[in-house]
């Protein structure tokens, strides 16, 4: 069984944290971890830990390597290494991460892909979809009529 990360997160232990009363609009990018505690829309791109407080809400694709959710994130996640939903959490967006915790009382919709190496590629599957020449047409199977 996996086992969950239950201890607090203490911000003297981070060097970067965004406050409740921060609402931040853009790509962020980092190499150190990061607690977002207020709102966050855009893009944000890790080579890192991402924490989600509580009473954070983010509007943004995620990667990173790993994500511990605690608030409301819409958008897709890939999480290198490992993705945490604690209680009280809500996902909105797919998934893509070797490591998946889903704690009781968290809510997810969306899809997720868990293989080895996951979190390396974009959520939603690594499978090459089909595409065809400019001009060509396909059926709603993705066939050439």
């Amino acid at each position: 069984m996996a086992e969950l990360r239950v201890r607090t997160i203490d911000e003297s232990e981070l060097e970067t944290v965004l406050g409740e009363d921060l609402d931040f609009e853009g790509t962020i990018e980092f190499s150190e971890p990061l607690l977002v505690k207020g709102r966050l829309s855009g893009e944000i791109r890790a080579t890192s830990d991402l924490f989600v407080a509580a009473s954070a809400e983010v509007a943004a694709d995620v990667h990173a390597e790993c994500v511990s959710l605690r608030g409301t994130l819409r958008g897709d996640v890939t999480a290198a290494k490992r993705l945490e939903l604690f209680s009280g959490a809500s996902l909105e967006g797919n998934i893509a991460t070797p490591d998946l915790v889903v704690q009781s009382g968290s809510a997810f919709t969306g899809s997720c892909t868990m293989a080895k190496g996951a979190g390396a590629g974009s959520p939603g599957g690594s499978a090459p979809r089909k595409q065809g020449t400019p001009g060509e047409s396909r059926n709603q199977s993705g066939e050439t009529p």
